[in-house]
Order: structure tokens, then C-alpha cells, then sequence
């Protein structure tokens, strides 16, 4: 650090502690203990398989976390820490799980920057150096006056030719082979079945966003997730889910790891699906539009029972669909008006709409739902979405009925939702 530390009473606390941790933890390892090793797969479709065996230094310290931060060093750095304003966002890191502010310092600041030191050591042989360098990137990220957030959930269920922006920092891309365990130890048993190796589990969703510096609280990436998920999943459609984790990074620093909201975790029954271009652009335009929708609690609503939907089977699917029309389109006039309406918003043709009325019969009927009109929920959460405003075009497809007007036209995205 040739210019200085901009706080050295904190460079000399932090220092303090890590100096402690690796006295503590190199005694430890005197005395027979050993560092954990992993044996890591790097492989993927078409190409071979090769190991690696990686010292877990991170997980070693993990392991002993809440003994380092019990010492009275760790306790002196957590006060140097609590003095810096600019800290108040890592106080924040796991606010949800209702833990002190102690605690989340120790989990994003304490022990992440011990463990970046160790492992710049290759053990705990002590490097001035390497905690300078790890130090140094710590007060960036403290002092900056802008922050890098990101948050990354694993995708299951799609594929993708490469990476595709689906708007308001969010995006959908391959996965570098290793950069969740490298900076998240735990990640490994996190992560779902054999992602990284099927071709259908190969890409990550991925939120980023700049902060101000003065910023005391990160994104809410769950509900960004979630609503990506419910995107994706009219968009394919397929059987799509992400997480059940999501892992977030503050200045390319750990920041913490939070769930995915349920609905959006679980894998719904079906096969894989492509992302490709066209459906790529559809996603784009239903991710700006929901990120809207909370003006309209009935589409949201909506939203909501056709995805609870698509994890139940026979009168449950069915009655999950009715209420996902009635919310869209009944409009307290019942689910044989919204049946009326989506028929006349996708039927081209009168024998188009009459079969999608028999359809939707059955439906309504609980006679079971039918691939036919399950997939008309579907197309006509997206044709509204795509719509500026729902009453106004409840009010279209009304006077369309009566004669008083043609029925609105299907968007092209719609006609690619229709595609399957």
C-alpha cells in the first residue's frame, strides 16, 4: 500500500485480528490438523472430464468462524469497523435472516477478508503483502464512490447459445467453470444436482447493478429472481427454475447468500427448453412490463395461480387456471366473461374462438384443464402484459363482442408464445 490506508486506525485493527487468526490457526495445524481438499470436475458437453485437487483453505476457516470471532482482536476490529459509516451496507448483508449487526460484519467483512489473506498465502505463513492486497480492496470497496452489486442464481431447465440481456441489470449466461465455489466455499452443496454437467444446467441468471457510495442497502435480488423465473417461464415455456440459492457479490467480495423465493426454485414438471433469439426479445419486453405490474394487483394475481398451476395436476390444475382467467379477464363478472374475452383476444377466426370456448368448457366445467386451454392462460398473460393497460383492453375485447369495433390484434411476440 504505497500511498497508506485512508483509515489506518481500521488497517491496524483488521491487521490485528488476521495476524491473531493465523497464529491461532497455524498452531491448530501443528497440532495434526489438516486442511480439507476437494476434487473438482471440470467437464461439459463434449469435451473431457478432468480433476483437480484444490486445498479448501476457505472452508477450513469457515469451519472455525465463530471461535476467531469470539477473540478479543476480532471484537477490537468489529468496533474500528462500527466507526466507518461507509460499513453501514455489509451491517446490512443479512438483515433478513435477523442476526446483529456484529454478526454480519464478522460473516462479510471479518472472515471473508481472512480467508482472501490465507489463501494469498497459501496457508498461514504470514505475507504482508498479501494482507496489504487483500486490505487494499477491502477500503475500495468501503470508500469508492460508486459499488458494484451482483447476484447470481443458477438456472435449471433452459439452454442458450449465449449470453442474453432480459433487462434491468438482469441477464441470462453461461457459467464460468468454478466461480461460485471460488468465492462461495459452501457453494458446492448449494448448488443443484449436477449443474455444471447436463447441458439444460449450464447457465446462471444474473442481476447487476451500480450504487451510489453512500448506498446502505442492496437490491432485493430474491424478487428480481423470481419475477426473471415467471418471465422466462411464459416466455419458453419449459420446465425452468433457478437457485434454490442465489449468491450475491458487493465490490466482487462475497456479500452473502439468500434464498429464491419457492415458487421460482422449484423445477415445475416438463422438458428442458431453448432460450433462442425471438423467445430472447419476448422476455425482454415481459421483464420491463412486470417490473410495472404492481400497479395491478388482478394480473399479478393472475401471474401468480397459472404458475401454481404448472406444479399441480387434475382438479387442482384446473382450479388454479379457472382463477388465473377470472383474475385476468372476469372482472367480477365470473369465469365464463373472461372465457368470452380471452376467445375473442386469440381466436382469429369465429371457429378459432368456438373451439377455444369448448376448450375452456371443459375447463370451467372441472372436467380437467386440457393442453389446449392451459396454453390460452398462458397466451393471454402475455398478449396483456404486452397491452398498455388491461382495463383498456378488457374494454376493447367487450365492444369487440358486441360488433361495435374489430377485436384487438395479436402481438407478434404472442404469436411466438403460441409456438411453444
Amino acid at each position: 500500500m504505497p500511498a497508506g490506508p485512508r483509515s489506518p486506525y481500521l488497517f491496524r485493527a483488521l491487521r490485528a485480528f488476521c495476524l491473531g487468526a493465523f497464529f491461532e490457526l497455524g498452531r491448530e495445524l501443528e497440532s495434526g490438523a489438516d486442511i480439507p481438499v476437494a476434487l473438482e470436475e471440470h467437464g461439459g458437453p463434449n469435451r473431457p472430464t478432468l480433476y483437480e485437487y484444490r486445498p479448501l483453505i476457505g472452508s477450513f476457516v469457515e469451519g472455525r468462524a465463530e471461535r476467531l470471532g469470539r477473540r478479543d482482536d476480532a471484537t477490537e476490529a468489529l468496533i474500528a469497523l462500527k466507526d466507518e459509516p461507509a460499513a453501514g451496507i455489509f451491517a446490512q448483508a443479512h438483515a433478513g435472516e435477523r442476526i446483529g449487526e456484529d454478526e454480519a460484519l464478522r460473516r462479510t467483512i471479518l472472515i471473508p477478508l481472512l480467508m482472501r489473506t490465507a489463501e494469498a498465502c497459501g496457508a498461514f505463513d504470514w505475507d504482508d503483502d498479501a494482507f496489504e492486497r487483500a486490505y487494499s480492496e477491502l477500503e475500495l470497496s468501503l470508500f469508492g464512490e460508486r459499488r458494484a452489486y451482483a447476484a447470481l442464481a443458477p438456472l435449471v431447465g433452459l439452454t442458450a447459445g449465449g449470453e442474453i440481456e432480459l433487462g434491468r441489470g438482469l441477464r441470462v449466461r453461461p457459467a464460468a467453470a468454478g466461480e461460485l465455489t471460488a468465492s462461495w466455499p459452501e457453494a458446492g452443496r448449494l448448488l443443484p444436482q449436477d449443474f455444471g454437467r447436463e447441458v439444460d444446467r449450464m447457465l446462471v441468471l444474473e442481476l447487476e447493478r451500480d450504487l451510489d457510495g453512500t448506498a446502505c442497502e442492496v437490491p432485493d435480488a430474491p424478487a428480481e429472481v423470481g419475477l426473471a423465473v415467471s418471465v422466462l417461464r411464459l416466455a419458453t415455456p419449459g420446465a425452468v427454475a433457478a437457485g434454490p440459492v442465489l449468491f450475491e457479490r458487493l465490490d466482487w467480495r462475497p456479500y452473502g447468500v439468500r434464498p429464491v423465493p419457492p415458487l421460482a426454485a422449484q423445477v415445475p414438471p416438463g422438458e428442458p427448453t431453448r432460450l433462442d433469439p425471438f423467445r430472447a426479445q419476448l422476455a425482454v419486453q415481459l421483464q420491463s412490463r412486470l417490473g410495472e405490474a404492481p400497479g395491478d394487483p388482478e394480473l399479478l394475481e393472475a401471474l401468480e395461480r397459472w404458475e401454481l398451476a404448472l406444479f399441480h395436476e387434475g382438479p387442482l390444475r384446473s382450479d388454479e387456471l379457472r382463477e388465473a382467467l377470472e383474475a385476468l379477464f372476469g372482472c367480477d363478472e365470473g369465469a365464463w366473461a373472461a372465457a368470452m374475452r380471452t376467445a375473442v383476444l386469440l381466436g382469429e377466426t369465429a371457429r378459432e374462438r368456438s373451439e377455444l370456448l369448448t376448450a375452456f368448457r371443459a375447463l370451467l366445467d372441472g372436467d380437467g384443464p386440457g393442453a389446449r386451454a392451459e396454453d390460452a392462460v398462458r397466451r393471454a398473460l402475455v398478449e396483456t402484459l404486452l397491452h398498455p393497460d388491461r382495463s383498456e383492453l378488457v374494454v376493447a375485447l367487450d365492444e369487440a363482442l358486441l360488433g361495435l369495433r374489430p377485436r384487438p390484434q395479436v402481438t407478434t411476440a404472442a404469436r411466438v408464445v403460441a409456438a411453444g
